[in-house]
C-alpha cells in the first residue's frame, strides 16, 4: 500500500519462517558460508556458488535468506560467538579487556573476511551473538566505573579491528604464496633490507624487529598498541 514505510533491509529485522526444510536449514546454509568465506573470502561467496556447494538450488536458499547481505549478517554473528570477554577478576579490569581483545583478534585471524566486513555487514550489530558480547563489553566497562563506557569500547574494538585488518591481509598474501609465514618472510628479507636502505631510521626500527618466528613480531605489535589504548583509558577513571 502507498505510504507504508519500506522493509528494514537487515536479517533480524523480519520474522523467520517457522517451518525450515529439515535437509536445509538456515544454521546448515550459514555454517557453509563461514566455510566458503574462510576459504576464498568475500568475493568469490555467492548464493549460486553456495546452492551448488549445498546441492541446492539458490532459489531453496532465499526461502531462508533473501539477500547475500542477509548471508554477511548471519555470517558475521556465526563467528562472533567464538568471542569471549572474561571477568574482572581481582579488580584487574586491564587483564579482562586484554582477553577480549585477544579472544576478538583470534576469531578474526581465524576468519580473515570478519574485520574487513563488521562495519559494512548492515545490521549485523542487531545479532543475537554480536548483542550478547556487546553487552559483555559493557557489563564489564560499566562495573570498572567508566564514565563514558561506549567510547572506552569503541576506542579499544576500533584498535582490534584496525591491527585484524592489516594482519588478517597480510596473512591472506602469505596463504597465496603457499609458504609457511618464516618462509614468506625469509624470502622477502633482501627485497625489504633493500627497501629500506637509506632510510636510516626505518632501518633501524627494521632491524630491531627481526626475529626467528614472524608470529612473535605480530603478537609484541599488537600487545603494545593494546597497552598503550588501556594506557590511555586509564586516565579516565575517576581518581
Amino acid at each position: 500500500m502507498a505510504g507504508e514505510n519500506p522493509p528494514i533491509p537487515s536479517v533480524w529485522a523480519r520474522q523467520q519462517r517457522e517451518a525450515e526444510q529439515p535437509a536445509l536449514s538456515r544454521a546448515a546454509i550459514v555454517r557453509e558460508a563461514v566455510a566458503m568465506l574462510d576459504a576464498d573470502g568475500v568475493e568469490a561467496l555467492s548464493m549460486r556458488k553456495l546452492g551448488a556447494r549445498l546441492n541446492a538450488g539458490a532459489t531453496s536458499l532465499y526461502r531462508h535468506i533473501a539477500t547475500k547481505d542477509e548471508l554477511m549478517e548471519l555470517a558475521v554473528d556465526e563467528v562472533v560467538a567464538e568471542i569471549t570477554v572474561p571477568p574482572v577478576a581481582e579488580g584487574d579490569w586491564r587483564a579482562a579487556v586484554t582477553g577480549a581483545a585477544g579472544s576478538f583478534r583470534a576469531a578474526a585471524l581465524r576468519h580473515p573476511w570478519l574485520s574487513g566486513v563488521l562495519g559494512q555487514a548492515g545490521l549485523a550489530y542487531l545479532g543475537p551473538n554480536l548483542m550478547a558480547f556487546s553487552e559483555r563489553l559493557a557489563v564489564l566497562f560499566v562495573e570498572v566505573g567508566f564514565p563514558e563506557p561506549s567510547r572506552a569500547i569503541d576506542a579499544v574494538l576500533a584498535y582490534v579491528l584496525g591491527m585484524s585488518v592489516t594482519e588478517a591481509a597480510w596473512l591472506s598474501t602469505v596463504a597465496r604464496a603457499g609458504e609457511t609465514e618464516a618462509e614468506f618472510v625469509a624470502r622477502l628479507m633482501p627485497a625489504a633490507r633493500q627497501a629500506v636502505a637509506g632510510h636510516e631510521h626505518l632501518a633501524e626500527a627494521y632491524a630491531a624487529q627481526q626475529a626467528p618466528d614472524p608470529a612473535e613480531i605480530r603478537e609484541a605489535k599488537f600487545a603494545y598498541g593494546l597497552e598503550v589504548v588501556l594506557d590511555g583509558l586509564a586516565l579516565r577513571l575517576p581518581r
